[in-house]
């Protein structure tokens, strides 16, 4: 089943299952079946609430819930569409504030399948398909959209005038589809540039910032890049913004890690530079709390996998996955995690990423690293990642799967020195430690 599709709900899998005999080719990116899906459905994509597009390597879902918290705490209703889930379907379409239940899911997934066969619409652009028409029928005041691989050719590309549009923070990753160069990579992202529609921007290096100024310029974007239009520095526990419009001081972040601050900037800079909705900056404080992404830096509560471990054990949930991402999480470390405190890594990594750029990120680090496959997908063993970790100066063992490493860590640690865990390296393994530990998104 594409992209790991399971419900437990029958009449939503029997959906699935009609999605997956389709034929679908996935492995080529283009808007043309997508549009050719949309209009045969009337066209729901010209009918959404002010949409708020975000693409980017690394961040741009955070950004997507900073966006929603924010919006919403402004009293608005908003519809959210992201990817990919992490336990259940219904976590990529959010109606009106709401994970999509299981009925409406499945009644808007048959009516895509049944005017899909013979398009060669991909899993990911069924999905978008559904969203965009319960989105159009669903009243709302906003969208929050998600990229979801790149964003010229993601399908979500197909909205022509968005509110504001917005790049996250960029790395390599999906080179196969992307490109190895992050000026490609670059110009793949600013794809979303819409004329006349700003596309705010974080600071990148100046190669990279001039391809997207050629795309902005080419397409007839707004741009506001930050560094120049916008910028934003943390100090004494606020995050302190300004633009051309003023300055705003709001409470940093409550998701965990400095990077969160970079993401939430972004938000505040997209939100700052639109016209079609109404966000005081009253609702922009609210949002640096209310902000909640799981398996980004997520401390897990107690369940079947955290008791496996000491009781003043921390255990925490990463789905970051490529270096840039690793990099972030290892910074986060170094100011979360005490000098002589047991630090013990849990990660699965696809076999596609890059697991030596991921692990150079923590080399040399005082820590053990438990190596685990992910389930149902192409991965790296857990004795190859083992032994990648070792020659990046890493303490590293396989394990059979989360609970016997965390078995092991349970049964090995110091009692009088409690460790801190982080289960990191695939969103489809974070959702597999969601569903064991029975704290699933809502």
């Amino acid at each position: 089943m594409p992209d790991g599709a399971r419900s437990d709900d029958a009449a939503v899998q029997a959906q699935l299952d009609r999605l997956s005999l389709l034929g679908t080719g996935g492995d080529i990116l283009g808007l043309e079946r997508v549009q050719a899906l949309l209009d045969r459905l009337g066209n729901p994509e010209r009918r959404l609430p002010p949409v708020f597009h975000v693409a980017g390597t690394n961040g741009k879902g955070s950004t997507c819930a900073f966006l929603r918290a924010a919006i919403e705490a402004a009293g608005h209703k908003v519809h959210v569409f992201t990817s990919p889930h992490l336990v259940r379907f219904n976590e990529r379409i959010r109606l009106a504030g709401r994970l999509i239940d299981d009925a409406a899911l499945g009644a808007y997934l048959g009516r895509v399948i049944d005017v899909a066969a013979g398009s060669g619409a991909s899993f990911f652009e069924v999905t978008t398909a559904a969203a965009f028409l319960a989105f159009a029928e669903v009243p709302a005041d906003a969208c929050v959209i998600e990229v979801g691989l790149g964003g010229r050719l993601d399908a979500t590309n197909v909205i022509t005038a968005p509110a504001v549009t917005g790049i996250a923070q960029l790395g390599l990753d999906h080179q196969a589809f992307l490109g190895d160069k992050l000026e490609l990579i670059a110009v793949e992202k600013a794809g979303i540039a819409k004329p006349g529609v700003p596309l705010i921007t974080q600071r990148y290096p100046p190669r990279i910032a001039d391809e997207i100024a050629t795309v902005a310029a080419r397409t007839g974007a707004e741009l506001y890049p930050r560094g120049a239009s916008w910028d934003a520095a943390p100090y004494r526990n606020l995050l302190h913004y300004r633009d051309l419009d003023g300055r705003i001081d709001v409470p940093m972040p409550r998701l965990a890690g400095a990077h969160q601050a970079v993401n939430a900037a972004l938000a505040i800079a997209m939100l700052r530079h639109q016209q079609a909705l109404s966000v005081p900056t009253a609702a922009i404080r609210a949002a640096m709390g209310w902000a909640d992404w799981p398996a980004r830096m997520q401390p897990l509560a107690p369940g079947p996998l955290r008791d496996l471990l000491p009781r003043d054990a921390e255990l925490w949930l990463d789905g970051g996955h490529n270096p840039a991402a690793a990099r972030a999480v290892a910074d986060h470390l170094r100011a979360a995690v005490p000098a002589g405190k047991p630090l013990h890594l849990v990660m699965g990594l696809l076999a596609n990423k890059d697991a030596s750029g991921v692990l150079r990120a923590f080399a040399g680090r005082h820590a053990t690293l438990h190596a685990v496959p992910v389930p149902g997908h192409d991965h790296h063993t857990p004795g190859s990642l083992a032994a990648q970790a070792k020659r990046a100066g890493l303490t590293a063992l396989p394990a059979t799967d989360v609970a016997d490493a965390l078995s092991w860590i349970g049964r090995h640690g110091d009692r009088s020195a409690p460790p801190f865990v982080l289960v990191l390296g695939s969103l489809y393994l974070a959702g597999e430690v969601l569903k064991a530990n029975r704290q699933l998104p809502d």
